[in-house]
């Protein structure tokens, strides 16, 4: 890879190789890997946890006074930290568990609160994702940007299931089947931070989703600002990272997406 990294999303990136390459090893024998169930349909495995401990030690060691949120190990550091590192150590548990590619490390800084840099790597594809507010997005060394099409029937749509909070489940399935049928159809690949991805290179023409967390989507979210596109809540406003509630799209698809989720929510 050839891209040129700040020092921030360099030292995220030096993480996420590391546990990239552990995570790469490890997959060579799934079936001796422990797995956890810290709820219905969610999975921890020993992994996960090896990741976040390189990750959380190696940013650590760069900015020892910068609060983390990680998936696994809660808050760490001064709660009135100027910066905060929000970590997702495996975004895919349940694919990388099943051989399946589709999983990322994701790691985004927020400085005051407001998001200014992101990475989302995928170890398996070696795709590397970054945004630095203000600055644009890359896929590896390639400049990305959202697509350009404008009619939802045209459109392919991004979503995830609710597979662990299943209180929206009905809710969700009378969204999607109005998506599919306005639409040229809706993919699941199982990672809310490659899906974004995925939106910010073009590849899907919008995506939405229910409870989220923020390891989830504060990565991926900036990558898609970053390369022309708006996140919103299913109400159109700002409160996608505490409410977990997304969706994200070019304006005028944007405005299409939010009129179906309006309907039903």
């Amino acid at each position: 890879m050839a891209q040129q990294l700040n020092p921030a999303l360099n030292v995220a990136f030096k993480a996420a190789r590391k546990a990239g390459d552990m995570m790469l090893r490890a997959s060579n024998n799934l079936s001796s890997i422990r797995v956890d169930n810290k709820a219905f349909n969610d999975f921890v495995s020993e992994v996960d946890r090896q990741s976040e401990a390189i990750i959380i030690e190696t940013l650590q060691e760069a900015y020892p006074h910068h609060r983390i949120l990680s998936e696994e190990a809660g808050v760490l550091g001064n709660e009135r930290a100027e910066f905060e590192w929000i970590i997702d150590p495996l975004d895919g548990t349940t694919n990388y568990l099943h051989g399946h590619p589709q999983y990322a490390i994701s790691i985004a800084l927020l400085e005051k609160g407001v998001l200014k840099e992101a990475l989302v790597y995928a170890p398996a594809r070696n795709d590397l994702y970054t945004a630095s507010r203000g600055q644009g997005a890359l896929l590896n060394d390639r400049r990305i940007r959202v697509s350009s099409r404008v009619e939802l029937s045209q459109c392919l749509i991004g979503t995830g299931f609710p597979v662990v909070e299943q209180s929206m489940l009905d809710t969700y399935l009378a969204i999607l089947k109005a998506f599919i049928e306005k639409t040229a159809g809706a993919r699941r690949e199982g990672a809310a931070s490659l899906d974004l991805c995925a939106l910010a290179a073009g590849r899907v023409d919008g995506f939405f989703e229910f409870n989220l967390k923020p390891w989830d989507i504060a990565a991926g979210a900036l990558i898609v600002q970053e390369a022309g596109g708006i996140v919103t809540d299913m109400h159109g406003e700002q409160t996608w990272l505490e409410t977990g509630d997304i969706v994200a799209a070019n304006p005028k698809v944007l405005a299409q997406m939010l009129r179906i989720i309006g309907a039903h929510v």
